[in-house]
C-alpha cells in the first residue's frame, strides 16, 4: 500500500472509531446518579467497577492488542474491536444485575483496546511522511471531542432517558462504523517481523490490570491498604519480570531498551501528564456545574464544550509545528497546569464564562502539546510495530488519566465538601503537572535523543527479524 493512500473519507471514519470508543470513558460517570437510584440496586463498590471495569479493560490490554493488529491486520483487529465494543455495550444494556453489566463494561473496553492502536496504526501505515503530523493532530483532537461527546451524551441520556439507552445506542453506531470501516478504509500490509509474544503479553497484562486497579481504587481503598499495596507489588513485579523476560528472549513483544532513548521516556510522560490534568479537570467537573452550580445533566455536559474549542483551533497549529516539539510541547503543557490553577480558584459566586475561560486556557494547551507528544511516541519504534507504538502511547494516556482521578479524589476526601476541596485539589494537580513539564522538556532537550532513538529501531528490528 502506498504511503499517500490516507484520503479524507479513511481519516474521519478513523477519527470516529477512536471518538466513541474514548467517549465511553466520560459518558458513563455523569449516569453514576441514575445508576445509583436504579432497579438493579448496585452498592458503592458495584457502581466503581461499573465506573472502572472498561478503563482497565481498555489500558490494560492496549499494548498486545497493537501487537495483535500489526501482526494479523489493523483493519481485522478494528473490526473486531468494533463487534467487541459492541456486544459489550449490548451485555450492558440488557443487564439483569450488576455484575452482567460490569462485565458488558469489560468487554468493550477490551473492544476499544483493539480499536485505538488500530486506527492509529492504519493512519501511520497510510499518511505520506509531510502528511503524518497533520494527520495525527487530527486523531488526536478526535480523542479529545470523545471526552467531551461522553459528557455530553451522557448527561443528555441522564437527564432525559434510562441508563440502558447509552449502551444500547453504542450497538448501532459500532455497526454504522465498521460497515464505514469495511467500505472506506483499504487493509495495510501485515508485519511477519511483529511479535505477540504470548508470556511477555501475559506478564506485561497483567502488571499494568495490578497497577491500574491499584491506583484507581486507592482512594476508595485507602492507599496503605493491604489490597492497594499488594496490586501496586504484584505490578512491579510483573513489570519486572516482563523486562527480565524481554531482554532475554530472542523475539520479545518489545525491546524495553527503547526506553533508553530520552526522547520517548519524555513523550510517554508528557502524555501521561496532559491527561493527568486534563482528567483530573472532568473528575471535578460533573460536581463542580451540578453539585455547586445547580446546573441539571443535560446543561453540564454541554457546559464542558469550551475544552473541545482550544483542541479544534490549536492542534492545527500544532501540525505546522511538528517540527520543534520542545517548545511546542513545553507551552502546550505549562497551558494545562496554569489553567488548572486558574480553575482551582472558581466558587460558587464565579460566572461560567470565568470557569469557560480556564476550560478555552486548559484546552489550547491539549491541542498544542499532545499531537507533538503522540507523534514522539508511535515515531519511536520501527514502522512495522506502528500499532504496538500506539499502544504504548495511549496506556500512557489512560495511566495518567486514572492517576488524575486518583489524586483529585484523594485530596478531595481530606476535605468536607467539594466546595472547600476542588480548589486544593486542582493546584496539587497544576503543580505536578508543572513540575512534570521541566522534566518533559529536559528530556526533548538532549542531544543524542535522535540519534538514540534510531539506534533502538535498528536493534529492535534486528532483534525482531532475528539477524
Amino acid at each position: 500500500m502506498p504511503s499517500h493512500a490516507l484520503k479524507r473519507p479513511v481519516l474521519l471514519v478513523l477519527c470516529a472509531c477512536v471518538l466513541v470508543a474514548q467517549s465511553m470513558v466520560a459518558a458513563i460517570n455523569l449516569l453514576i446518579p441514575e445508576l445509583s437510584s436504579s432497579a438493579l440496586h448496585p452498592s458503592h463498590s458495584e457502581i466503581l467497577w461499573t465506573v472502572d471495569a472498561y478503563v482497565i479493560a481498555f489500558a490494560g490490554l492496549l499494548i498486545p492488542a497493537g501487537a495483535l493488529g500489526d501482526r494479523y491486520g489493523r483493519k481485522g483487529a478494528l473490526l473486531a474491536g468494533l463487534a467487541l465494543f459492541a456486544a459489550g455495550a449490548a451485555t450492558s444494556a440488557l443487564a439483569p444485575d450488576p455484575a452482567v453489566l460490569i462485565a458488558g463494561r469489560g468487554l468493550s473496553g477490551a473492544g476499544a483496546a483493539l480499536i485505538t492502536p488500530a486506527t492509529m496504526s492504519i493512519l501511520i501505515q497510510l499518511a505520506a511522511p509531510e502528511r503524518r503530523a497533520r494527520a495525527l493532530a487530527s486523531w488526536t483532537l478526535a480523542l479529545g471531542l470523545g471526552g467531551a461527546a461522553g459528557n455530553i451524551g451522557g448527561g443528555l441520556v441522564g437527564q432525559f432517558l434510562s441508563w440502558r439507552a447509552l449502551f444500547a445506542a453504542m450497538v448501532p453506531l459500532a455497526a454504522l462504523l465498521a460497515l464505514a470501516v469495511a467500505v472506506t478504509t483499504p487493509r495495510t500490509a501485515r508485519s511477519a517481523h511483529s511479535n505477540l509474544d504470548p508470556l511477555g503479553t501475559l506478564l506485561l497484562t497483567a502488571g499494568l490490570v495490578a497497577a491500574l486497579f491499584g491506583i484507581i481504587e486507592g482512594p476508595a481503598y485507602g492507599w496503605t491498604s493491604a489490597p492497594i499495596l499488594g496490586s501496586f507489588a504484584a505490578g512491579a513485579l510483573l513489570t519486572a519480570l516482563f523486562t527480565r523476560h524481554a531482554l532475554r528472549a530472542p523475539r520479545p513483544l518489545f525491546d524495553p531498551r527503547v526506553f533508553g532513548s530520552a526522547r520517548l521516556r519524555s513523550a510517554s510522560l508528557g502524555t501521561a501528564t496532559g491527561f493527568f490534568g486534563l482528567f483530573s479537570l472532568f473528575f471535578v467537573n460533573s460536581q463542580y456545574l451540578q453539585g455547586v452550580k445547580g446546573y441539571d445533566a443535560a446543561v453540564t455536559g454541554f457546559a464542558i464544550m469550551p475544552l473541545t474549542i482550544g483542541m479544534a483551533l490549536v492542534s492545527r497549529l500544532a501540525a505546522r509545528w511538528s517540527a520543534h516539539p520542545r517548545p511546542v510541547v513545553g507551552a502546550g503543557l505549562a497551558l494545562i497546569g496554569l489553567g488548572l490553577l486558574g480553575a482551582s480558584t472558581v466558587d460558587a459566586a464565579t460566572p461560567y464564562w470565568t470557569y469557560a475561560c480556564w476550560l478555552l486556557v486548559i484546552s489550547a494547551g491539549t491541542g498544542l502539546s499532545m499531537p507533538a507528544l503522540t507523534l514522539g511516541v508511535v515515531t519511536s519504534l520501527p514502522p512495522h510495530q506502528a500499532g504496538l507504538g500506539s499502544g504504548l502511547g495511549t496506556t500512557a494516556r489512560e495511566t495518567g488519566a486514572a492517576l488524575g482521578v486518583a489524586v483529585t479524589g484523594t485530596v478531595l476526601s481530606a476535605h468536607t465538601d467539594l466546595t472547600t476541596g476542588m480548589g486544593p485539589a486542582l493546584r496539587t494537580v497544576a503543580l505536578l503537572v508543572l513540575a512534570a513539564t521541566a522534566l518533559v522538556v529536559a528530556g526533548y532537550g538532549g542531544r543524542t535523543s535522535t540519534r538514540t532513538i534510531a539506534s533502538d529501531k535498528e536493534r529492535v528490528l534486528s532483534r525482531s527479524t532475528g539477524a
